[in-house]
């Protein structure tokens, strides 16, 4: 794995402070790229991916193995990376512009084929073996869901053709090989079970960007200007659950144990959850930029990711992290 630098600093604070551990830190900020997704087996192996740094090396990588931050290279020399996922162990894998799918096994990225030049937005997966893509145009058409099957990427025959033609699924997130759920724009749920892509019902006619379940919990969040967060106890019902006042345009989620969450969205916007429901969580930090991705760690480690998205090129990258503190900066 070729590393372009090592990031390291002082993490400051001690791991047994409460105070500490309570307290937002910006882990990185101004980064050449914004961050759009972060994923980790635990603690001590995060991955977050991005932007095109612009700078010859490709779409932005971090990497912190609980006591270092490196940023290895892909191998890709240009284009967006938007999502990451991957298994204790590896492979991790990283889907991003013009259909890439990039699998790091051990030290080793590899560009994978696949059959569709489409953003890939989404990436999930039960096991290795059995992973979804998903993803689409930015203008919210072409819609697709290809399955890793025998080692290759085939397009899902039984996404419909209105809704490939529609619409962009942005996320896919399941608890088993014949659990899960898939959203798009222009409101698109669908749910696999094992056989099918079956139409779901969320009450939600907005976009729903991401996904996610934990412990029984489903919970999905989207809109625009104004933001949506759906709830399912069951895998099948669903109910909208968005405090109010509601909060702008939400972009990821994350559920964690006991009934935790993390979602996030425009302008530095967070929610944290707990059994009393969704609520505002202020960051004390002077981050303004749009949140898109979150992730909770084994230790119940809050990770968020963003940066300015909007608009290309996507610049900007900022991490944010509420948790035994680690290190900071570039």
């Amino acid at each position: 794995m070729c590393v372009v630098g090592v990031l390291a600093c002082d993490a400051g604070g001690d791991d047994g402070d409460t105070a500490a551990e309570d307290t937002w830190q910006q882990v990185h900020a101004d980064l050449p790229g914004a961050l759009l997704s972060v994923w980790g087996s635990g603690r001590n192996d995060v991955w977050a991916v991005g932007a095109d740094a612009r700078d010859g090396t490709g779409p932005l990588v971090l990497h912190f193995d609980g006591s270092t931050w490196t940023r290895p290279t892909t191998g890709l020399t240009a284009g967006d990376l938007w999502w990451v996922f991957g298994f204790e162990g590896g492979p991790v894998y990283m889907g991003g512009d013009g259909g890439v799918i990039v699998r790091l096994v051990g030290d080793t990225f590899e560009v994978m084929d696949t059959p569709g030049i489409g953003t890939v937005y989404g990436l999930w997966g039960a096991t290795p073996e059995t992973m979804w893509a998903v993803g689409g145009e930015s203008d919210a058409s072409g819609g697709f869901a290809w399955r890793l099957q025998g080692g290759a990427w085939m397009p899902e025959p039984s996404l419909a053709a209105d809704v490939s033609s529609s619409a962009a699924i942005w996320k896919a997130f399941g608890t088993a090989d014949d659990d899960v759920w898939l959203v798009g724009s222009n409101g698109v749920a669908l749910h696999w079970d094992g056989t099918a892509l079956v139409p779901g019902d969320t009450g939600v006619g907005s976009s729903l960007f991401t996904v996610h379940a934990l412990g029984g919990l489903y919970a999905a969040v989207g809109g625009l200007a104004t933001g949506i967060i759906v709830e399912s106890t069951d895998g099948t019902t669903w109910r909208n659950v968005t405090p109010e006042p509601p909060p702008m345009g939400l972009a990821g989620v994350t559920l964690g144990a006991d009934g935790s969450g993390v979602a996030v969205g425009f302008e530095g916007s967070m929610y944290t959850r707990s059994a009393a429901g969704w609520t505002v969580e202020d960051s004390g930090l002077p981050v303004r930029q749009n949140l898109h991705g979150s992730w909770i760690d084994d230790e119940g480690g809050l990770w968020v990711v963003g940066g300015q998205t909007l608009t290309s090129p996507l610049t900007e990258g900022v991490m944010l992290h509420r948790g035994t503190p680690v290190p900071e900066g570039l």
